[in-house]
């Protein structure tokens, strides 16, 4: 029997719409809207349906809690018919609840639910959050990322915001950005046919239409009580007052500060105000969850899934074309592994995913020396997958975390000078990293670029040192000659100039990348044009830039949204291979 032939295409891919996308709801509610309002409230068993899908109307600025239903969304008064009074007076029998919320169900549809975090869960009005400084500074989209609930502006924090609108740091950028996006949201209160600006702002007005609430800003005083010990003229304490008026003023309302200073929330917390930090940047709520690149295969893996297998041999590898419940678990690129006591260890990467079948391809053995990398040989399992990873043409974006020692930027220097000095794939290699200190900053340094940036490369060097010991053939001025030809080939970048730079058959590799944030993820990432391999190198346990967290850090970001695209891959390396003093202090300390 001649064996099936090889696949001719990777996976194809779910658009992002496919994820998102909400199940349609019952057909079964049709029926009771072309029978008459009168029948349907004597029918009792249509009652449950209805009250699922029911939804609450948005209640007005200073409406209290029990008046949530508002008769100018239903459209009563074309039809004539007052609903106020039932609405009120009949919302807690569920056999009026056919006739008052049937023709509210066009509203259901509206909501969508963009990828953030606070989704409306209770029947109650939206929340009212009242925004610090830096939550805009942060995250100059947040104003358009709470779903239903209404935003609250104090005019300190527009004051504040100007304050930082100068220069050309990051922070600088966001207060920019932040500004005009306010001010195409503010542009029709100066005409006098706008409403009264105090009935708030559709934050959907220019084009965002995940936000379904509306802008508030601070237009007159508001009474502020706050304990004698905080000084009243402090921009957070001003802040704090503005929240507990708001409190006084709309106790129907949940009204909750939003605020990324720590010292600022356990003040409010110690006045009785609801405080919250900013969750919509986090890509992961625990860094636990983090895609790891590796599935391990249960022991009756082949007598689950063999039922029907093909398999064939291309390019040296051997393919095997499987069907079973563990299909829809498989991504492209991740790698899976299957040892048992007493057997031989079987190793693979899923090669594609189609419908409920996956390919998985073996992978080649870089543990044994013949296979070693520029000298340097696989010392665990996970090093072996990451090299498959490094050394594959096909791959064009590469991610490795792990804990120090574990080998990531041994191995990524390694495949990479044997992929320019050997097989010239890529014309050289580029070298940058985030100039974060540790410590204390030492000041300024000199010289050009690559001797500023020569400090920050230490470890490069160290590397370097290691490849180039392991030749011992060539002598003193063979060793020389060759460092110096690798040297040639090394270029080390700083980021601040990435900016408009296009990088054509480099290899680029991108350390300490766990203190990038995900905009600059994504400035350096863009840079890569035709040819071009990109390694991001980093261990999300050693963050050194201030407001970065395992789950908002660039580098989880990418992991994340790069997981199961065919042109890339990500290993967790998970066992050092330093020193045996490196490791204990890694488990101890």
């Amino acid at each position: 029997m001649p064996l099936p032939k090889p696949p001719t295409k990777r996976a194809d891919m779910l658009p992002d719409d496919a994820y998102t996308a909400q199940a349609k709801p019952a057909r079964s509610t049709k029926a009771p809207q072309s029978v008459s309002k009168a029948k349907a409230a004597n029918e009792p068993a249509l009652s449950p349906t209805l009250e699922l899908v029911s939804p609450p109307a948005a209640p007005a600025m200073d409406a209290p809690a029990p008046a949530v239903v508002n008769t100018p969304r239903k459209s009563s008064a074309k039809k004539g018919k007052p609903l106020a009074a039932p609405v009120v007076a009949e919302r807690t029998e569920p056999a009026a609840t056919p006739v008052d919320n049937t023709p509210a169900k066009t509203p259901k549809a509206k909501p969508q639910v963009s990828g953030t975090r606070r989704v409306r869960t209770s029947d109650g009005p939206p929340k009212l959050f009242v925004l610090d400084t830096n939550v805009l500074l942060h995250d100059p989209m947040s104003l358009f990322r709470f779903d239903e609930h209404d935003i609250y502006l104090p005019m300190i924090t527009l004051e504040e915001l100007d304050g930082h609108k100068k220069g050309m740091t990051e922070v600088a950028r966001n207060a920019r950005q932040v500004s005009r996006d306010l001010d195409a949201l503010a542009a029709d209160l100066s005409n006098r046919l706008q409403a009264d600006p105090a009935a708030g702002i559709d934050l959907a007005k220019t084009g965002h239409t995940e936000a379904g609430g509306k802008l508030y800003f601070q237009t007159t005083g508001l009474a502020v009580e706050l304990p004698m010990g905080l000084p009243q003229g402090k921009a957070d304490n001003q802040i704090l007052g503005v929240v507990q008026a708001l409190r006084h003023r709309h106790p129907g309302r949940d009204v909750v500060l939003v605020s990324k200073d720590i010292n600022m929330r356990i003040k409010a917390r110690a006045l009785g105000l609801p405080a919250e930090d900013y969750f919509n940047d986090k890509t992961l709520e625990d860094g636990d969850l983090l895609y790891t690149g590796v599935l391990a295969l249960p022991s009756d893996f082949w007598e689950r899934h063999g039922k029907g297998m093909e398999s064939w041999q291309q390019g040296g590898a051997t393919y095997y074309r499987v069907s079973g419940p563990m299909v829809p678990a498989f991504m492209v690129n991740q790698f899976v592994y299957l040892e048992s006591p007493g057997a031989t260890p079987w190793y693979g990467k899923v090669a594609e995913v189609t419908g409920k079948s996956a390919v998985l391809r073996t992978l080649k053995d870089y543990a044994h020396q013949k296979n070693a990398v520029w000298g340097v040989a696989a010392r665990n399992r996970e090093q072996n997958f990451a090299l498959n990873l490094l050394m594959d043409p096909e791959c064009d974006f590469v991610t490795l975390t792990g804990s120090a020692g574990t080998g990531k930027t041994l191995m990524t220097l390694a495949s990479a000078l044997s992929q320019v000095l050997d097989e010239r794939r890529y014309t050289e290699i580029i070298v940058t990293r985030v100039t974060v200190p540790v410590g204390e900053d030492i000041g300024f340094l000199p010289g050009t670029e690559e001797e500023k940036m020569s400090p920050w490369m230490g470890a490069l060097d160290d590397n370097l040192e290691v490849l180039a010991r392991g030749d011992t053939s060539a002598g003193e001025w063979g060793r020389a000659a060759t460092n110096e030809l690798v040297r040639s080939k090394i270029k080390i970048k700083s980021m601040n100039f990435m900016r408009g730079r296009t990088f054509l058959n480099k290899f680029l590799i991108i350390d300490e990348a766990q203190n990038l944030t995900p905009k600059q993820m994504k400035t350096l990432i863009t840079r890569a044009g035709p040819g071009t391999k990109i390694v991001c190198l980093g261990n999300l346990a050693q963050i050194d830039t201030p407001y970065l967290t395992e789950g908002s850090s660039g580098l989880t970001y990418a992991v994340d949204k790069f997981k199961g695209w065919p042109h890339s891959g990500h290993v967790t390396l998970a066992r050092g291979e330093r020193s045996r003093l490196a490791d204990f202090a890694s488990e101890v300390l």
